[in-house]
């Protein structure tokens, strides 16, 4: 139970609970004072390493049709994508759940080092296995990127002032994936693919620096604990999502979708998500706890989160590759011309995220966001090989809106629903849902697009024509200088392999959009809970304010969200 303050009162301190105001200058600063020096400073770290994980989702785009060119692996060019994102979504919920158990700041300096490392390894990748290898690496490091970037701002901002900071990160998620093709083009044309891996070590570095001298968080009351980690429902997290993504990745490709190996992939998805959910009800720190699916809000925004990421990196995963082989544009050119749909996303999302703030309500839009996505994928399934590039732009525009509109909300939601200690597990186990949805996106249209461009090629160039170069050696500059005619056909099987795709995904956005109507709008609370340890008082780092709070009585009112009052149990991380 929970207590609402009078207009300019102290609030009250619940029973058995301390509620203490932090010193201005420390990052737990009260939400009646969001711009403290402190954090500021904090959230322009965790956008540092926001902008290290999510440049290295798009990055490679425009790249990639001359790495696997380079590397003679078409074949294996989903996969360059599919195992960054793979890793990450593994990770994400083991990030989330030890993070709250044993703080922020030691997991967050891991994950960092762990993307480094797998950026040296991408950088001096000699063929296709070792790229992916480093890709892996990469990802087991951006999956903590993420995820605790997004709930370390819920330990410190209020879930009513949070809207607004998570619409900014929600733009430099928009900034990066513009700037990702962008530098992803220029390196390619400039000194060479590899210094999309070399770029990632001085920003890794600084994002490091920024973690050990920005990010003071508050230790966790069970840090000091003996904790029984989840390892065994680790383990069967990775084998179900591994073996779910191979499906996706080889099934109708690489294998038949009625043979052995696709068939004995699905059972033993199924088989280590059953033995996952056993083990997850006994377990005593659970990975994704199931009591989490018990919360309504949790359950629907995962569903549209789910829904929302096999469309949007099923839709925009291969868009640059396409802009460059079928219109011509350079790499830098087809980064480029990704802007009309990020600068969409930032805006929307910064604008979005201010009204949250302002109104308190943030029911509808993400409904009105899916909608718009399903119509974004609806127009760009008419593109042809001779639409006018700035018709595909505004293609992409409305897209861009349409995400902006609900990513961010969604996560808002989920932290909007659960107490503080509960937020890095929650927050991590919704966007494990998004992040299988964008691996299974991922994976999917890329194998279905590559099986239908190697079977249109093979059609339209019967005799496997050297002409043509086969598909495993295709790169746009090739394109560009073969004859006319062979050009031209080239050009044709690409968008045949691809533009119809995006009309299998607009009933995504439907779901998404139907699910979410189910949302309840709980009122967005207006303080934060942090659990303070009694000798964090005999330390002198808190100001106890219960002085005043005995006059004002104990008003309760449901009012307040999640996390209201200050309760007895860790001191800040210094």
């Amino acid at each position: 139970m929970t207590t609402t303050p009078r207009a300019g009162s102290t609030p009250a301190p619940t029973r058995g609970a301390t509620t203490v105001a932090p010193e201005p200058s420390t990052p737990d600063a009260p939400a009646a004072s969001p711009k403290d020096r402190g954090i500021v400073l904090l959230f322009l770290g965790l956008m540092v390493t926001m902008l290290l994980a999510s440049l290295n989702q798009t990055v490679l785009s425009s790249a990639l049709p001359t790495i696997v060119g380079e590397l003679d692996g078409v074949e294996h060019m989903s996969w360059v994508i599919t195992a960054f994102i793979l890793a990450s979504t593994i990770t994400m919920p083991i990030y989330g759940k030890v993070s709250d158990v044993l703080g922020r700041k030691p997991l967050l300096l891991t994950a960092i080092l762990l993307f480094m490392a797998g950026s040296v390894i991408g950088a001096v990748a000699g063929d296709m296995n070792l790229l992916i290898v480093g890709r892996t690496v990469q990802g087991l490091g951006g999956g903590g990127l993420m995820i605790l970037s997004q709930a370390a701002i819920a330990d410190v901002i209020p879930a009513r002032e949070r809207g607004r900071y998570m619409g900014i990160m929600g733009a430099v998620f928009a900034v990066s994936s513009v700037a990702g093709p962008l530098l992803g083009g220029w390196f390619t044309e400039g000194p060479g693919w590899r210094w999309v891996f070399w770029i990632n070590i001085p920003l890794g570095v600084l994002a490091a620096l920024a973690t050990v001298f920005l990010l003071h968080l508050p230790k966790k009351a069970r840090s000091a604990e003996r904790v029984r980690h989840d390892y065994l429902g680790m383990a069967l997290m990775a084998v179900a999502t591994t073996a779910l993504v191979l499906v996706g990745t080889w099934g109708g490709s690489q294998y038949a979708w009625g043979s052995a190996t696709i068939l004995g992939l699905i059972a033993l998805a199924v088989v280590a998500a059953v033995a996952f959910v056993l083990v997850e009800k006994r377990a005593d720190e659970p990975i994704i706890p199931l009591h989490l699916f018990a919360d309504r809000n949790f359950t629907v925004t995962t569903i549209a989160a789910l829904a929302t990421g096999i469309a949007m990196f099923g839709a925009i995963g291969y868009m640059p590759t396409y802009l460059q082989m079928v219109t011509g544009a350079s790499a830098t050119v087809a980064g480029l011309l990704m802007i009309p749909m990020m600068g969409s996303l930032l805006v929307t999302s910064v604008v979005t995220g201010q009204m949250v703030s302002r109104t308190g309500r943030y029911k509808v839009l993400p409904i009105v966001g899916s909608l718009i996505l399903g119509v974004g994928l609806a127009l760009l399934s008419t593109v042809e090989a001779d639409t006018a590039t700035p018709m595909i732009c505004v293609f992409l525009a409305v897209i861009g809106i349409g995400l902006g509109s609900s990513m961010q909300i969604l996560t808002l939601i989920v932290q909007n629903s659960f107490p503080l200690r509960e937020v890095g597990t929650a927050t991590a186990a919704n966007n494990y849902f998004r992040q299988v949805g964008a691996t299974l996106g991922s994976a999917v249209v890329g194998s279905v697009f590559i099986s239908r461009l190697t079977s249109l090629i093979a059609e339209k160039f019967p005799q496997g024509t050297g002409s043509a170069g086969g598909t495993g050696s295709l790169t746009p500059d090739l394109v560009q200088s073969l004859p006319d005619g062979v050009r031209a056909l080239v050009i044709e099987s690409y968008n045949e392999a691809l533009v119809p795709l995006f009309l299998y995904m607009v009933p995504l956005a439907v779901i998404a959009a139907i699910a979410l109507c189910f949302v309840h709008e709980k009122p967005l609370a207006t303080s934060v809970e942090h659990e303070i340890a009694a000798e964090s008082l005999a330390e002198g780092q808190l100001l106890v304010t219960d002085a005043e709070a005995e006059a004002d009585g104990d008003e309760v009112s449901d009012a307040v969200g999640p996390g209201e009052s200050v309760s007895a149990g860790a001191r800040p991380e210094r």
